[in-house]
């Protein structure tokens, strides 16, 4: 593995094979995608940190959906990857919709986990006073990632996994306030993509106790795209990799073989 920064940005890349961009959400790193590592062999596996999370700095002109989209695309030209099979989580699966739709190249397939087309208009008030809220100091990230833990992950994973939810707490709150706060404005405008319009092999992964991909929003999502599959975890919350990453990882298996299988066939 090897850690390269592109334009301020850390991105890990690891692997052999066909590229793989690996897109975190809200408060996530390029560990969003470790438990799942195993699973990706016979990948060249990218993981950057996006712009004004974890390791990689802000840029100028704040975060935005199309900021991030820019972002990537900056580091696929940086490494002359032409095209991409794409995980992504929660607010990374809008960018992936995004980067899917105005680059329809560029990406080869979609494995979306906590999958979300845009916030629900009476969400994104609250996830702009999260933003006010993370840039009172580190103080308020520690109560931001504490209501976290309580409220996306799922009532299994807080009684039998409490590495997990140790895991969630530390990666927010190792962001940083102001990184962190622009991240929340960025997913509080996000709008969503034309998804009708993707036309790559598409699997959708939520938890039944997801409240931010609830299952009946992913399977109204997996409707509007053509072929799509989703997928329900029981007993899991919206931190798929992490509470669920043996089902995550069997469903990600399964799904790039069929790519591999229809390849072959045509």
């Amino acid at each position: 593995m090897t850690t390269t920064i592109i334009r301020d940005i850390a991105v890990e890349i690891e692997g052999e094979g066909e590229d793989l961009l690996c897109i975190h959400g809200l408060g996530g790193s390029s560990n969003t995608w470790t438990p799942l590592l195993p699973a990706l062999q016979g990948f060249r596996i990218i993981r950057p940190d996006l712009p004004g999370s974890a390791r990689s700095a802000l840029r100028e002109g704040g975060l935005s959906i199309a900021a991030y989209v820019a972002a990537l695309e900056e580091v696929l030209r940086a490494l002359n990857i032409d095209a991409v099979h794409v995980l992504a989580h929660s607010m990374g699966t809008i960018v992936a919709q995004h980067l899917a739709v105005q680059s329809p190249r560029k990406v080869r397939s979609l494995a979306l986990f906590g999958p979300l087309t845009a916030p629900p208009e009476a969400g994104r008030p609250h996830i702009e006073a999260r933003a006010a809220l993370a840039r009172g100091g580190i103080a308020n990230l520690q109560e931001i990632a504490d209501a976290i833990v309580k409220g996306a992950t799922s009532q299994e994973t807080k009684a039998q996994q409490p590495a997990v939810l140790a895991l969630v707490r530390e990666t927010i709150m190792r962001q940083t306030p102001e990184g962190y706060a622009q991240s929340c404005e960025a997913l509080a405008r996000a709008q969503p993509a034309a998804i009708e319009q993707i036309a790559v092999p598409t699997l959708l992964l939520t938890g039944d106790q997801d409240g931010v991909a609830p299952p009946a929003t992913v399977a109204a999502m997996a409707a509007r795209i053509p072929g799509a599959r989703h997928v329900v975890f029981q007993g899991c919350g919206h931190w798929t990799p992490y509470e669920k990453p043996v089902l995550c990882s069997q469903e990600l298996e399964q799904f790039h073989a069929g790519i591999t299988r229809q390849t072959v066939e045509a």
